[in-house]
């Protein structure tokens, strides 16, 4: 096996200020990327997206807006990462006005680094009871239960919502209770995998005013993960390039699995025509293009630095340019794979109870640790493919982790580069950095827990900071340092000049989606989110918004100390 090497760049690079260290092997990389973008969102929120949004016909916005707008901003912050050689901050070294876009980012993944990590507590959660005789949600014997639940599963008479709630702007799951009885004898029923998501695992209080007790078994698995995240990037690229060949690509062994297993089940046929039959109609609602648009950007992690830092242990002549398409066509082809994962267990599911597969199509948490629980308990061998699939999710949400953490403590090593001569410079800035996400994370265990997670979650890593992230991108690259004068350096780079309709999304094309797709996420869907609290969300919104960096930075840059007698500091190299 070959040694991790040490490069120094040619002094014609602009990030030639220190040593950097590179991947073992260029297939580290790819990796690496992968396990980072290919994350929770493809297999929950996608396939969900497409059923509701035509079905095959969301592939025709969601495709134009992966080559307009996903493949020219994953492209442009792996090439400014492996050009520059710096992480997500010093990368904006070529428009030192600007570098609060660096900063901004780094708030972004951190704030993702905090909340994301409770989705695979969670799941360990899940995991660990999943290696039972019998399912602990799937009957009502249980001490958690109330006297209302109900193990009845069939033709729909009656309808209890969960929770008006949501996670990556996806409601969270309507679970219906059925029976035989009228009406109002079922109005308080409850099924068990309700109540053991709300009474079991989260213990929910009524709000966010009302924390109430931490509950140890989840501080317990979410320490655990945090021990797996640190033993993952403690050591670098080194230990991460050779991790991620687990992580990544286990649960694509999974996936196949449960899509054999998936489609031999009865309903399984309905379901997937319910995943890709065209509605042609569909194309006319905007709602369906804001969609596809913010689906690429959470899937194919914009915006958070992290492609940046990763882009940075690259070896300088890399092609990063046929790099970013390959890990696009993986990205977007495991999204519409896992589609027919889901939609022939859903399928599946509805025929078991004799309702129509609308009534039990979600996305996110709710289709994880409500409808999924819920599918499996019907199947025989429950136990096996409840531990098969809560496995998956928890390596599908690991690699993700691990590796926005490699991102974040990169950028801030490089803001110190004496501490590069320190033996255990990284080691510590790891340690530091978990266990100051481990003591925000408390708060997310306790019994008001659930509210502090999706405030972090509407507003810190939110749809419109990513849009925003993104136009900024782009126009600092294409008009304050120059498209064309950017395209010569990849050039350099790659050995030739990239086809031109980059510099050409760069400049014109992404910016208008961005803007256009951020207005209607204001003056539209914004609207019609149901906040957890409306005046401490909005309060909360406007506080730890991530944006405010690149403005505050752009604000302190232009005052008049700053720039008496040094004018030339907006763009250089």
């Amino acid at each position: 096996m070959e040694k991790t090497e040490k490069q120094s760049l040619p002094a014609a690079t602009p990030g030639a200020y220190q040593e950097r260290e590179t991947w073992t092997r260029q297939m580290d990389f790819i990796m690496s990327c992968v396990g980072f973008a290919v994350g929770l969102g493809n297999v929950w929120r996608f396939p969900y997206l497409c059923y509701k949004n035509g079905g095959g016909v969301f592939l025709i916005p969601y495709l134009l807006i992966v080559f307009i707008g996903g493949i020219p901003i994953f492209f442009l912050e792996i090439a400014l990462g492996q050009f520059m050689k710096a992480g997500s901050i010093n990368v904006w070294n070529i428009a030192p006005l600007f570098k609060g876009l660096g900063y901004s980012s780094m708030v972004i993944v951190f704030f993702c680094n905090t909340y994301y990590i409770m989705v695979l507590a969670w799941g360990f959660y899940y995991l660990i009871h999943s290696f039972t005789a019998n399912l602990p949600w799937a009957s009502c014997d249980n001490p958690w239960n109330s006297p209302s639940c109900s193990e009845i599963f069939h033709q729909i008479t009656c309808n209890n919502s969960y929770a008006n709630g949501s996670f990556a702007n996806s409601s969270w799951a309507n679970v219906s209770i059925s029976g035989n009885n009228s009406c109002t004898g079922l109005n308080d029923t409850r099924s068990p995998i309700i109540e053991f998501w709300e009474n079991k695992v989260l213990n929910i209080s009524s709000g966010l005013d009302e924390p109430g007790s931490m509950s140890w078994e989840l501080t317990l698995c979410l320490m655990a993960v945090w021990i797996m995240v640190y033993f993952c990037v403690w050591k670098g690229v080194k230990s991460t390039g050779k991790i991620v060949y687990f992580t990544a690509t286990f649960p694509y062994v999974v996936l196949i699995i449960l899509f054999v297993r998936g489609v031999t089940l009865p309903g399984a046929y309905e379901g997937i025509m319910y995943y890709i039959k065209p509605n042609w109609s569909k194309l006319q609602e905007a709602q369906v293009w804001i969609d596809a648009g913010t689906q690429i950007f959470f899937s194919y992690a914009i915006g958070l630095g992290a492609l940046t830092a990763l882009g940075s242990y690259n070896r300088f002549n890399n092609d990063c340019y046929k790099d970013a398409f390959v890990l696009a066509l993986i990205n977007s082809g495991t999204s519409f794979f896992a589609g027919f994962v889901v939609f022939s267990i859903l399928g599946f599911m509805a025929a078991e109870q004799g309702v129509d597969i609308s009534q039990v199509a979600e996305s996110g948490p709710g289709l994880a640790f409500i409808a999924y629980p819920k599918a499996v308990s019907l199947m025989p061998v429950a136990p096996l493919w409840a531990a098969l699939f809560f496995f998956m999710l928890l390596m599908l949400g690991l690699d993700s982790q691990f590796v926005g953490v490699e991102g974040f403590v990169t950028g801030i090593l490089d803001l110190f580069p004496a501490s590069y001569n320190h033996k255990y410079k990284r080691e510590i800035a790891v340690a530091l950095c978990c266990g100051l996400c481990f003591i925000i994370d408390l708060s997310m265990v306790t019994q008001g827990g659930m509210y502090v997670f999706q405030l972090f979650d509407y507003y810190s890593a939110s749809g419109m900071t990513l849009l925003w992230q993104a136009f900024w991108e782009c126009v600092v690259v294409a008009w304050v340092y120059g498209a064309d004068r950017f395209m010569d350096d990849v050039a350099r780079m790659i050995g030739y000049r990239p086809f031109p309709w980059m510099k050409w999304c760069w400049a014109f094309i992404t910016p208008c989606v961005c803007i256009v797709s951020a207005l209607f996420y204001i003056f539209i869907i914004e609207k019609y989110l149901i906040n957890v609290q409306t005046n401490m969300s909005f309060c909360c919104e406007r506080l730890i918004s991530p944006n405010i960096c690149i403005h505050v930075y752009v604000l302190v840059g232009t005052s008049p100390a700053r720039l008496h007698g040094d004018v030339t500091k907006v763009s250089r190299i």
